[in-house]
């Protein structure tokens, strides 16, 4: 950039953390002191978002910078090989054809497991992956280098796995790690970089993408962070009069529900887990962070944190994610420049997504950014505090509860269908955050929302599912996670 000789680049990706969830945001419990700093001497993007807000399909646009009518994953869906789905130019492909060493350590969740997708190596840690375990034919450590790393551990035994404590890893049940802290997979992560530090070749600028699984359940983060919001104050959580759009879909006090509530003291564990994931990866990345300190790094890296979507916890009876609203589709996003620390736009209200990640790094180390990437650079942004907005609206959707959860959004209002029902929802989210008051049916907002909804119109137009029927939205359509490209790629 600017002349200087080819920047370092930090990829920072949680698993599953809200955008509201920092301190540096106003939270009024999460503590991350770490990433305040980060925040601190960066840019934070207020309205970033996940347009498809699950593992898989957020990966795909983070890793091709492409948008879901693009990728073609708009749900969620295993066992779809990366590469045969998404022939086009990868984040790590288009670093490494630029010289740069690019490892990946952490959460990959792709398939094949071990496909690399332009890393030259790739210490992998995905979680639990139902699919993955499924397939008996296989050992697990051959797709999970965690796992035998902890098997070798003190005090652990050859069978020795992080399900031990039965928690399940979609579900809102928490409680502590039950293993020496040295173990938990979080810090595993950040073990497996500094050691890599060491090995790196020095005379290439690298990429690095440091890909933590949590804070997504199980929620078993140490003794310490768990402990430290157990007696924290639990907010109410915010009801928004449009719940009896989901009535049918409720399945209050299952663990795993997407719509449904917790008891009280169920809920309130589940937070202090989530939080306290939190504040323990927080001080793992400042581990991370200091060790580039001690190699003398920290000034030519360009650092990024980022999540693949957020969580309900609870807001509106929902858990888990998919789902179009606040609390699962935004994410946290700070960007941090070497030598861009004054003059800047410490906050930006412009809506950006993932997809935007790939042309923005590549844009910031000088590579060509690919034909096939649809996303929008967030450098000039990111470097000039007068930079207009990369794109006026954005198009989200998942499918979930067998329906297409359509939105779209400026990060001031926000327009939801669901396709299934054909119910429609509006939110003024400068006056309304928490989207309690669904305005769709406002007659004083009347023409406003048509607006919105004659824009959803034209991003579904020509779709397979065949959304749009006389120039209206049809609902009651049949919808897949993929699309028909795709579908039959997927392995049984």
């Amino acid at each position: 950039m600017n002349g200087r000789k080819s920047p370092n680049v930090l990829l920072i990706c949680v698993d599953q953390w809200r955008g509201d969830c920092l301190s540096s945001q106003g939270h009024p419990v999460v503590k991350t002191p770490y990433l305040d700093l980060l925040a601190r001497d960066g840019v934070n993007f207020d309205a970033a978002y996940s347009a498809t807000p699950t593992c898989v399909p957020a990966r795909v646009a983070l890793m091709t910078g492409q948008s879901q009518e693009r990728h073609g994953r708009v749900g969620y869906q295993d066992l779809v090989p990366f590469q045969e789905a998404h022939p086009v130019p990868t984040l790590a492909g288009s670093f490494r054809d630029a010289g740069y060493q690019t490892q990946c350590v952490g959460k990959m969740h792709v398939y094949p497991e071990r496909a690399r997708l332009g890393f030259d190596d790739i210490r992998l840690h995905d979680g639990f992956l139902h699919a993955a375990r499924r397939r008996a034919e296989r050992d697990l450590a051959s797709i999970d280098d965690y796992l035998p790393w902890l098997r070798k551990q003190p005090g652990m035994t050859a069978t020795e796995d992080y399900t031990d404590n039965g928690l399940n890893c979609n579900s809102y049940t928490a409680r502590p790690w039950d293993k020496p802290e040295s173990t938990h997979p979080s810090n595993w992560v950040v073990t497996e970089a500094i050691d890599w530090l060491h090995r790196r070749d020095t005379t290439a600028p690298f990429f690095l993408y440091l890909s933590f699984h949590r804070p997504h359940p199980p929620f078993d983060p140490p003794q310490w962070a768990f402990e430290q919001y157990l007696d924290a104050p639990v907010a109410d959580l915010p009801m928004g009069d449009w719940l009896d759009d989901y009535a049918e879909f409720r399945a209050d006090g299952d663990a795993d529900a997407v719509v449904g509530a917790a008891d009280p003291e169920s809920h309130r564990r589940a937070v202090a887990g989530y939080y306290g994931h939190m504040s323990h990866i927080d001080g793992q990345i400042e581990r991370f962070l200091a060790a580039l300190e001690n190699f003398q790094l920290r000034e030519e890296t360009i650092v990024v944190f980022t999540s693949d979507h957020g969580d309900m916890m609870g807001d509106h009876g929902m858990y888990r994610k998919g789902q179009p609203y606040q609390g699962s589709a935004r994410i946290p996003l700070i960007i941090s420049v070497p030598g861009a620390t004054t003059g800047l736009r410490r906050h930006v209200a412009d809506v950006v997504e993932l997809r935007d990640l790939m042309p923005t790094l590549l844009d910031a180390a000088g590579i060509p950014v690919p034909d096939s990437v649809d996303g929008k650079s967030l450098l000039p942004i990111v470097l000039d505090p007068v930079a207009g907005p990369v794109r006026e609206y954005l198009h989200g959707e998942h499918v979930l509860l067998g329906q297409s959860l359509q939105w779209l959004t400026d990060g001031r209002r926000k327009f939801v269908w669901l396709s299934g029902s054909g119910r429609e929802q509006f939110f003024d989210l400068e006056q309304d955050p928490q989207e309690l008051s669904n305005l769709a049916a406002d007659p004083d907002r009347a023409e406003e929302v048509g607006q919105w909804r004659d824009r959803l119109i034209e991003a579904l137009e020509g779709r397979e599912e065949e959304f749009v029927a006389d120039g209206g939205l049809l609902a009651g359509r049949l919808v897949h996670p993929t699309a028909a490209r795709i579908r039959g790629l997927a392995r049984s």
